[in-house]
Formats: structure tokens, C-alpha cells, sequence
């Protein structure tokens, strides 16, 4: 009892900040329930008077929502699953194989986190454009697939494994390719589900590479649908709002049916 009272202004202050994380939130959602009247009141109300769901109607049907969201979900599960297959093959390298230079290979790749991504934009869109890939699902989705994060995620997890399961694997004749998929792949499924929702959830929410590879309104994901819906809603908050929560919940969805594998995953990699 007396431990928990000292520990008493340590939970007030989580709490006082988890009420100002969740504070935008809880506006945006309650918003887009309000009239338009209201929507725009001042001082502003937190509780609306009465609940509009055709909110959400309006605002889907005042754009293609629709096609922005199968483009956001094709684009980044693509990039998920791709990320998770390259880092496992580059990560088991760095983690379980010997050969000349790979420390030096490993800290030169790491290095590269610190380079910003705005850096790569002008030479990435020559690229692009030199393969005819501008306004394609190809340009959204080949130059993510390789994830300098995603190795160093798995390298770290993979380090864990003991040795002597590939001693025991290798005298029953089993390959490097085997053991990694057979062996190394299922004991690492909760590192493997965090980096999964890391890259989904990256590339969903990725923004200024789409807007500049696509010109089409067809080829738009949800981040720059809702950019230019910005722009056609104007002032009307309510449908805004509206389409930020309806935008938002499949990601707040995955983390809720993903999150024991989540923090396993993050617990088990040493990241904090």
C-alpha cells in the first residue's frame, strides 16, 4: 500500500499526459457527430447536442473515399509484406552469417537512417520517371520494400536466437534457406508482427511521396485524398472531421488486434 502511494504523482502525470495525447482526438471525433452550426461555434462545445451520423455519409460520398481507401490498402500491405521478406533475408545475414566486412556493411547501412528522406526526393522522381513508373502502384510501392529500420528491427531479434539451434539443425542436414524459414521465421513471429505494423502503418499514412507520384485522382491515397478534400470542404468541419476518424480507425483497429504481438515484439528487440 505504502509503495503505491509513492508511485501516486508518478500515475497522475501519465494520466495528465495521456489526456493531452488524447485531447485532438477526442475533439476530432466528436466533431464530426455535430451539426454544422455547432461544428463551428465559439467557444467551442466538446459534447455535441445531438449526434449527426450522416456526418460520415456526406463526407464519403463528397469524394472517392472509396478508391483512396483500396489504393491505401493495397499500397500498404504490399509494402508491409515486401519490407518483412527483404529484412528477413538481409537481417538473418547480418545476425547468423559470417563474411568479410559485415559490421562495417551493417553500420554503413544503418548510417543511412540519418540521411533525410527529403534529400532522396529529386533523384528518386528522376529514377522513377526514367523507368515510366510516374502515376503507377509500382512507384508507391518498389522503393519502400527494402527497409534499412525493418533489418536493424530483425537483426536485433534474431541475435537472441542461440547458436546451437543451427549446430542441431546443420548436423540433421538441414540449409541456411530451411533453417530460416522453418526455424528462425516462427520464433520471431512477434518481431515480425511489430514490423509489419510499422511499415503499414507508415506507408498509410506516407503523404509527400504520393502526392508527388501521382497526378490522377484514381491513383491517390487516403493521406492525399483527404489533402485536397481539405480544400473542397473548406469550413465545413463536421465532414473533415468526418473523414480524419473514418481515416484513422483501420490503423486504430490493427494496433488493437495486433498489440500483445506489438509490445512482445518491441520488448523483445531491446527498443524503447
Amino acid at each position: 500500500m505504502l509503495q503505491e502511494l509513492k508511485r501516486s504523482p508518478l500515475y497522475l502525470i501519465l494520466f495528465a499526459v495521456m489526456a493531452i495525447m488524447l485531447l485532438p482526438f477526442f475533439w476530432t471525433v466528436t466533431t464530426s457527430f455535430k451539426t454544422p452550426q455547432e461544428a463551428q461555434s465559439y467557444p467551442p462545445t466538446w459534447i455535441p447536442k445531438q449526434l449527426r451520423w450522416q456526418n460520415y455519409i456526406e463526407a464519403w460520398n463528397a469524394a472517392p473515399f472509396g478508391r483512396y481507401f483500396l489504393n491505401s490498402l493495397f499500397v500498404a500491405t504490399a509494402t508491409a509484406i515486401g519490407g518483412v521478406i527483404t529484412s528477413v533475408l538481409a537481417a538473418y545475414a547480418f545476425a547468423k552469417m559470417n563474411f568479410i566486412g559485415k559490421n562495417v556493411l551493417f553500420y554503413l547501412l544503418v548510417g543511412t537512417m540519418m540521411i533525410p528522406g527529403q534529400m532522396l526526393l529529386v533523384p528518386n522522381y528522376l529514377t522513377i520517371v526514367k523507368l515510366r513508373w510516374y502515376d503507377t502502384y509500382q512507384a508507391l510501392i518498389v522503393p519502400w520494400v527494402a527497409n534499412v529500420f525493418g533489418i536493424f528491427l530483425l537483426r536485433q531479434f534474431f541475435r537472441t536466437i542461440p547458436d546451437e539451434l543451427w549446430d542441431s539443425a546443420q548436423i540433421d542436414g538441414c540449409s541456411r534457406f530451411r533453417f530460416l524459414w522453418q526455424f528462425v521465421v516462427p520464433l520471431s513471429k512477434p518481431a515480425l508482427v511489430t514490423l509489419f505494423l510499422f511499415r503499414f502503418i507508415g506507408s498509410w499514412n506516407a503523404f509527400l511521396w504520393v502526392l508527388i507520384m501521382t497526378s490522377r485522382e484514381e491513383m491517390r491515397t487516403l493521406p492525399v485524398g483527404l489533402y485536397y478534400f481539405i480544400g473542397e470542404a473548406g469550413t465545413d468541419y463536421h465532414l473533415l472531421t468526418a473523414a480524419a476518424t473514418f481515416a484513422m480507425m483501420p490503423i486504430i483497429f490493427l494496433f488493437l488486434v495486433a498489440q500483445r504481438q506489438f509490445i512482445q515484439g518491441v520488448a523483445r528487440t531491446g527498443l524503447k
